[in-house]
């Protein structure tokens, strides 16, 4: 019988700390996957200066919008690393300028030709398709996380260690929309 009680108090052992380090591995890798995103990030406020240069010599009564891009790419710097919310809003905004100064591409044949505008161009829409991805990984850890604070057992180890929630990225509204297309 007391090899019985025995048993039972260690299984139950073995189990909490099964539930404890599965708790704890789901976060690290939903930090870790957060990590991609500022990777991802990171490379994209680096190429920026480069690509704005470049277009500056031949854009230049569109300062407005290069001026847009390099105070973005300033705010962004200075997000708090914790602050993924504000992160997500200031990188929206910046891509969406980024937009615009692929726009001016169009307008400026010489741009569009230049090679390493080009070049720039291919590498920051790579960046940007990578953060799109980093993006979907870390939602996808994102739940597997919450998932285990709300099953049970787990639910319970989590209560006890105060592990909460973590937040979804989401797409912003205007990006939501269902873009017209005229001909």
């Amino acid at each position: 019988m007391l090899f019985a009680i025995i048993g039972i108090i260690v299984v139950i052992i073995i189990g909490y700390i099964v539930i404890y380090n599965g708790l704890q591995r789901a976060k690290i890798n939903a930090d870790e996957s957060w990590s991609q995103i500022d990777v991802q990030l990171k490379r994209r406020n680096d190429l920026i200066p480069n690509l704005v240069e470049t277009t500056k010599g031949y854009a230049k009564h569109e300062k407005e919008t290069l001026a847009q891009v390099v105070s973005l790419r300033n705010q962004l710097t200075q997000v708090p690393a914790g602050d993924h919310a504000e992160k997500m809003k200031v990188s929206n905004a910046l891509s969406d300028s980024l937009k615009s100064i692929f726009a001016l591409a169009e307008a400026y044949p010489d741009l569009k030709a230049n090679q390493n505008f080009l070049s720039l161009q291919e590498e920051l829409t790579n960046t940007e398709n990578k953060i799109a991805y980093s993006r979907q990984l870390y939602n996808s850890t994102v739940a597997i996380f919450n998932q285990k604070i709300i099953v049970f057992p787990s639910n319970i180890v989590a209560k006890i260690h105060h592990f909460t929630n973590l937040n979804f990225l989401e797409v912003p509204t205007e990006e939501k929309a269902v873009p017209k297309v005229k001909f």
